[in-house]
This record gives C-alpha cells, sequence and structure tokens, in this order.
C-alpha cells in the first residue's frame, strides 16, 4: 500500500490514508508530504477523493470503508491498481507463499544495476533502494505479486517466478488444493512469449506443458537440481557461497551477504527473472554481493562479541523454519532465543501443529499473543495453545509491552524476533537493550510460565 502512495505522491496526486499503528514506515509517507491517521474516524476522511485504494487486510466493518462503498466512491484494491499500472510496461511478477519480498527486492537491484532501469513496487524496504517504491525509465517493471485474497489475478505478467505453493489463507482459499490452482491460474495468464520460473519440484507439470505448447517458455531453479541449479552452498566468513550453473554458464563462487538454502533460492531466482528480462550477466557477480537486504528480513539489529539480535518477518511455519536454520547456519553452536508473535487466529488455528514442530527447533522461546489484524478472537486459539503443543522446556508467554522486561536478566548469545503483525515495533526499543554483563543462572531448571490475564489478549 505504502509503495502504491509513493507512486501516486510522485505522480502529483495529494495522498492521504489510514493505518492501525504508527510505525516508521507511516511516518516516513508524512515526512514525504501525505497524511495519515490511526483512528478509524469518517471525519478524518478528507474532501474531494478521486480514487480509494484499499487492502483487504482492512476488516469488514471498517467504518470508513463502509462510508466510501455506501456513497458509490470508486474503489479499487492494492491489487488491481498494481495490475493497471503493470499493464503499461513489461511486468516481473515475483510469487509464491515465502520469498516473495526478497526476490522481488533483489530481481530490482539486480536489473537496475545491470543495465534495466525498472520500475518496482516491492513489499519491503530495500537496503539498496531505499524504499520499497523506485521509478524507473525502462519499459520494465518489477511487482510483488500476492497470492491473499487471490489478488495476483490482477496481473498478466511477462515474467513470472513462483518460488513456493505451501499452503495459507486457507481463510480464503478453503483447501490446499485451492492454493494451488490459483498459481496455476496466475501461471495461465503469463502473457504470450513470456517466461515462467518456478521452483524445480512445485505441482506445476501440467500448467508447464500448458504454456510450453502455447509457445511460452518454462524453466526450474532448485539446490542442486533444475535448469538453473546453486551448487556447493557453504559458508565463508560470514557469506553465503554457492556456485550456479545452466546450460549456457557455469558461475563458481557467488557470494550473498545473507545465509540460509532459502535465500540461495531466492537469489537463483533472482538471477533467472533478471536474465529473463534482459539484465547484463557480467554485472551480477558484483551486484548480488553488493545486495543490502530488505528491512525485517533476517535483519541483523545488533552484533557485538555477547549478542547477535535478528529481526525477521517470519510467519508461516515455513519461513520459521527458514529463519532458525538461517540463523543456526550463520552462528553454529551458539545458544538461540527466539521471539515471535504468531499472525492471525486462522493461520494460527490451521498450522498449529507445525508451528510449534517449528519453535521447537529454538533452545529457548517466548511466544507474544496472538497478533489479530483483521480477524476476532476464535475460542481455543491462542498462543498458550502453541505453548501447550511445544515439547521445549524453555518456553514462556509474555505480554509485548512486558518483553524488555523479560529480557531485562537474559543473556542471549543469538536473540531471532519472528512475526508479521505489530513485533517490529519493539525493534527500536530493543536497539538500546544490551543483555547483562554477568551470566545469569542457566535457565534449565524452569518450566514454562504463563503471565496472568493473557488469554483474552
Amino acid at each position: 500500500m505504502s509503495a502504491l502512495a509513493r507512486y501516486f505522491r510522485l505522480h502529483g496526486a495529494e495522498v492521504h490514508g489510514y493505518d492501525r499503528t504508527e510505525t516508521d514506515l507511516t511516518r516516513a509517507l508524512v515526512s514525504e508530504g501525505m497524511q495519515v491517521h490511526y483512528d478509524d474516524d469518517v471525519k478524518q476522511i478528507p474532501d474531494g477523493v478521486d480514487l480509494v485504494v484499499w487492502t483487504p487486510a482492512v476488516p469488514k466493518d471498517h467504518a470508513e470503508i463502509n462510508w466510501f462503498i455506501e456513497r458509490n466512491y470508486p474503489l479499487k484494491k492494492r491489487a488491481e491498481v498494481l495490475g493497471i499500472i503493470s499493464r503499461a510496461k513489461k511486468c516481473v511478477a515475483i510469487a509464491g507463499t515465502h520469498g516473495k519480498t526478497t526476490t522481488s527486492t533483489m530481481t530490482a537491484h539486480l536489473l537496475r544495476a545491470s543495465g534495466v532501469d525498472a520500475t518496482a513496487f516491492v513489499g519491503g524496504i530495500s537496503g539498496n533502494l531505499g524504499s520499497n517504491f523506485v521509478e524507473g525509465k525502462s519499459d520494465w517493471v518489477v511487482v510483488e505479486a500476492d497470492e491473499y485474497d487471490r489478488s495476483f489475478l490482477h496481473l498478466s505478467p511477462d515474467v513470472a517466478v513462483l518460488n513456493s505453493i505451501d499452503a495459507d489463507h486457507l481463510d480464503i482459499y478453503g483447501t490446499p488444493e485451492a492454493v494451488v490452482e490459483s498459481y496455476k491460474q496466475f501461471a495461465r495468464q503469463i502473457k504470450p512469449g513470456g517466461k515462467l520460473i518456478y521452483k524445480h519440484g512445485l505441482p506445476l507439470e501440467d500448467v508447464a506443458a500448458e504454456l510450453l505448447a502455447s509457445g511460452r517458455f518454462v524453466f526450474t531453479f532448485g539446490i542442486e537440481e533444475g535448469y538453473y541449479e546453486a551448487y556447493n552452498v557453504h559458508v565463508v566468513d560470514g557469506q553465503t557461497a554457492f556456485g550456479l550453473k545452466s546450460t549456457i554458464f557455469d558461475w563458481s563462487d557467488l557470494r550473498l551477504n545473507y545465509p540460509g538454502n532459502h535465500n540461495v533460492l531466492n537469489a537463483t531466482a533472482a538471477i533467472a527473472a533478471t536474465l529473463a528480462a534482459g539484465g547484463f550477466s557480467t554485472e551480477l557477480r558484483a551486484a548480488l554481493a553488493d545486495f543490502k537486504g530488505v528491512k525485517r528480513r533476517f535483519e541483523t539489529i545488533i552484533k557485538t562479541a555477547e549478542t547477535v539480535y535478528v529481526d525477521d518477518y517470519a510467519h508461516h511455519p515455513v519461513e520459521l523454519e527458514a529463519a532458525i536454520q538461517a540463523a543456526r547456519s550463520l552462528y553454529p553452536g551458539k545458544r538461540l532465543t527466539g521471539i515471535f508473535q504468531p499472525h492471525l487466529f486462522t493461520r494460527t488455528r490451521d498450522f498449529a501443529d507445525a508451528f510449534a514442530t517449528a519453535l521447537d527447533k529454538l533452545d529457548e522461546c517466548i511466544l507474544l499473543p496472538i497478533y489479530p489484524a483483521r480477524e476476532l478472537p476464535i475460542p481455543g486459539v491462542s498462543s498458550e495453545m502453541l505453548l501447550d503443543k511445544m515439547t521445549l522446556n524453555n518456553k514462556q508467554l509474555v505480554q509485548k509491552n512486558e518483553l524488555i522486561h523479560a529480557l531485562k536478566n537474559r543473556r542471549p548469545e543469538v536473540l531471532l524476533t519472528m512475526g508479521a503483525g505489530d513485533i517490529d515495533t519493539i525493534v527500536e526499543p530493543m536497539r538500546c537493550w544490551r543483555p547483562p554483563t554477568t551470566k545469569p543462572h542457566p535457565p534449565h531448571q524452569r518450566n514454562h510460565f504463563i503471565t496472568p490475564s493473557l488469554h483474552h489478549s
């Protein structure tokens, strides 16, 4: 939403908007000349509105949205507007349950560094671009294609990337099979002569055959498999090193400043998309090494000799496992403490066992209450439920506003915060936090405890 706001502001529009919580991003929008308010209050709506752009993350009982609907204002979903804007350009669309933001941001960076001055609408703040939106002078645009509410079906890309098709948003899709079918429909919307790039092993053989039969192109990617094949993945001096080969090249010792096999896959997909859109291959090695990441995607906040603190957007069990694996690979042998804020009652309900399994891979876990976003509570679905399913001994549930106090006497070696709700609001306070200089008593004798009055939080 903020990327679209920046687009319209750049093109001379007066932009007003609502968000649930004030954040660094909303403050940045205000500093750029936009008006943002945080109370659902129709009195805050300005006169002379020409277009209302909304996201399905806004609940259906939102007073301002209903005010616009009742008065027949022109309303368009975020994805619909993005589709309209991208239709006038050649489009690279990055989709998948996981990895969209990193891959789309990396693709935009690689394209711009390799001779294609692309416009980009991405889902996070790029360290290289300094924003989630940048306008280029070429006829290419990179967009993050969101599967929520089937939003990506508003796009008809020239190049489409599919990173993963894990079940998610079952409150919308109903079944995992419906999720897969929606991704297949997205792939079918690739323009004539366009290209599909997908992770080797995804259940897309039938739609791939359809595309090939209609004159479109299909490429796979993976680690030790696929047309674009990453190989020899290892860590060197805090960097991820790997090779990449296809039928026409073999590049050894590529370097990436972000850990984990999932980031190798993201990089492989981004390189493939860049080549598909005409980027110069000679520039890719240096550009990849210069990739500065995305805010809240394995973002290192504190790094001292005693403690490392990393913040990550992970909010699906597969993403939690990837973040934890990345931390383990980068800091082997270090004690790993994770803080997780579950996002949505439905997602917590649908993947409770998988969440518990992922969190059990930590050495110590602190759970926060569920962030509801657009949802009302579901009886029996809570962070306490996850805590009870976990087998990890060192686990605890605290309220978010008590988190700094809960960490006061701890000395974690590697601390990892994870979640897609408002857990990001603790990042700045945590910058000022430092662990005690003396080690506390080891916590292994403690079992979990539940802070009073959290059940209805």
